[in-house]
């Protein structure tokens, strides 16, 4: 799935601009274009978090949710999760079949600090 995801967001890419070819999108991230190549086609297992984070950069998708894609979770939001560990594992299920709507109501009462 994070291969089709990149691959598609690639090749999109590239329809208006050339430089998003796989061998220069490698390059840029630091990888070899055999690996992306793999990676994309789902040969291989999904890279680390670095690398995810580059690609997620380099295509313009967001980092969390190719993380995610890969299974993962960003080392920061891993650290924010173990310092309150049980409080953020109830809010979680709480909010597990929440609309998103009622998600969305209480980020925005977090981020105005309105609470």
């Amino acid at each position: 799935m994070i291969g089709d995801t990149l691959r598609k967001q690639r090749e999109a890419l590239k329809q208006s601009d050339r430089s998003y070819s796989l061998r220069q999108v490698a390059q840029r991230v630091g990888i070899e274009p055999a690996y992306l190549s793999k990676i994309e086609r789902g040969t291989v297992p999904p890279p680390g978090e670095e690398t995810l984070k580059k690609l997620a950069d380099e295509l313009n998708l967001d980092t969390d949710v190719l993380l995610a894609l890969a299974g993962k979770i960003s080392s920061d939001l891993q650290e924010i999760i173990r310092k309150r560990s049980k409080l953020f594992a109830e809010l979680i299920r709480q909010l597990k079949e929440a609309p998103d709507h009622a998600v969305l109501s209480i980020v925005r009462e977090v981020s105005d600090g309105d609470w």
